[in-house]
């Protein structure tokens, strides 16, 4: 049997706002799987938070930049965010994205490429020893569409194209370039804002939607509807689900009463052609990596000799 411990339950809090009884209760009950334990919630209609992506467990920075009909997105991490605010990290992350921008987003392919009279993967050492923290380069990703625009957006910006959270979204058109730009910021916003999983449902992972409908109906089951009524419930719970985590079918945040798919279709008219949205990328800094939990006590006592 796991140990359920008081972190484990704060964790599990915050990701699904239901009472902390409830989630100690969750996690007893499914030996600490957090995952598991989000399902359970759920089933019992106690939590009304979706699965988060990933926690932020990581400093560092988003890089963001584009280029008329190309993007690109960059993390770089750091131990701490101290790091965040450092002049020569922030040149070091710009720099990694200029040369994704022209290079690919493939990280090794990064790390190889020349500037000036070193590699990239030479810049992050040399940067690591002058600064003192270890550093990484992540990930990166580029969009590039051969008509349009690709937009980006970094939301809190520390300085100008990073921060903690970047979005860049592609715009295929033949349109005005400057009305696409502008409705490209103003979707690459609603993504940071709204965390859609995939423009569609098409573009959802199967296993996601069947993790979904698993869920609905093991939660009307234990309220003891009949078969043929839970498939009709799950089958309009899975339409509410689409709104929620597809970005066509999303509100649009920048005017609740149309979703993404109409506020697209009312631009082209400003546009002057049709307009389709060929991908987008969000990043959060640091989603997905669990943090080191640290006794900066014990550290300092280890590094002066103390036991």
């Amino acid at each position: 049997m796991a140990t359920i411990t008081a972190a484990m339950v704060k964790d599990l809090r915050e990701s699904t706002g239901a009472g902390m009884m409830d989630c100690k209760a969750a996690l007893t009950e499914n030996n600490g799987d957090m995952q598991a334990a989000q399902d359970w919630l759920r089933k019992k209609g106690l939590s009304k938070a979706a699965k988060k992506a990933g926690r932020v467990a990581a400093e560092g920075l988003i890089g963001a930049l584009t280029s008329g009909t190309k993007g690109v997105l960059v993390e770089v991490n750091s131990e701490t965010d101290f790091v965040a605010r450092n002049e020569q990290f922030q040149g070091l992350v710009k720099m990694i994205a200029q040369v994704a921008l022209h290079n690919g987003a493939d990280v090794e392919t990064i790390k190889a490429a020349k500037v000036g009279d070193v590699t990239v993967e030479t810049a992050i050492s040399d940067a690591i020893a002058t600064i003192g923290e270890n550093m990484t380069l992540r990930r990166a990703a580029s969009l590039e569409v051969s008509k349009g625009v690709v937009s980006s957006y970094v939301h809190n910006a520390v300085v100008e194209g990073a921060g903690k959270i970047g979005v860049i979204v592609a715009l295929e058109s033949t349109g005005k370039t400057d009305e696409l730009a502008v409705l490209g910021r103003q979707l690459a916003m609603h993504v940071a804002a709204a965390k859609p999983l995939a423009l569609d449902p098409a573009g959802l992972d199967p296993e996601t939607v069947k993790r979904e409908k698993d869920v609905l109906a093991d939660k009307y089951r234990q309220q003891g509807k009949p078969e043929n009524v839970i498939e009709k419930i799950v089958d309009s719970g899975l339409k509410t689900y689409y709104k929620e985590v597809c970005l066509l079918d999303q509100a649009f945040i920048h005017d609740s009463g149309k979703s993404v798919a109409q506020a697209l279709k009312e631009a082209e008219g400003k546009v002057g052609g049709p307009i389709k949205i060929a991908g987008f990328v969000n990043y959060a800094l640091g989603e997905g990596i669990e943090k080191q939990e640290s006794d900066f006590a014990a550290e300092v006592a280890a590094a002066s000799g103390k036991k």
